[in-house]
């Protein structure tokens, strides 16, 4: 498995707005893009630091994943996504060194790319998400 970077470090937010401002004006990083994923009920923006971003996400449904993690942990860091050459290779190597899955086979995610989880209970409580990013990016 190659592990090419970390992509984005997720903060779960009430709200993007609020913690942007924060980015934007205090710490002078610009986002880059917004998105909706209706899908999973959420919004999410990009804010590039170098070669990493750092993602923000919303819900303001109560039974979505962040909404649920604000509800138990409060606002603040929700997971660690790391960009893999190939996500397919990489889930089959993990699991056959008995790291745990919360997906078994990728998921679509931000800006197009094929994501999935890893479960905390293997990665020390700490939530990590692996994406193999679109050859074009979709933002």
């Amino acid at each position: 498995m190659k592990v090419k970077r970390i992509e984005h470090i997720a903060i779960a937010v009430k709200s993007m707005k609020k913690f942007g401002r924060f980015l934007e004006n205090d710490l002078d990083i610009k986002m880059e893009y917004e998105e909706e994923l209706p899908k999973y009920r959420t919004k999410l923006a990009m804010y590039p630091v170098g070669d990493t971003y750092i993602e923000l996400l919303e819900s303001d449904h109560p039974e979505t994943e962040t909404s649920e993690w604000i509800a138990k942990h409060g606002e603040g860091l929700f997971h660690i996504c790391l960009e893999v050459e190939d996500i397919d290779e990489a889930l089959v190597e993990l699991k056959e060194k008995g790291i745990l899955l919360r997906n078994e086979t990728p998921l679509i995610g931000h800006g197009g790319a094929r994501i999935a989880f890893l479960d905390p209970k293997s990665t020390g409580n700490v939530v990590i998400e692996l994406a193999e990013l679109p050859t074009v990016p979709s933002h």
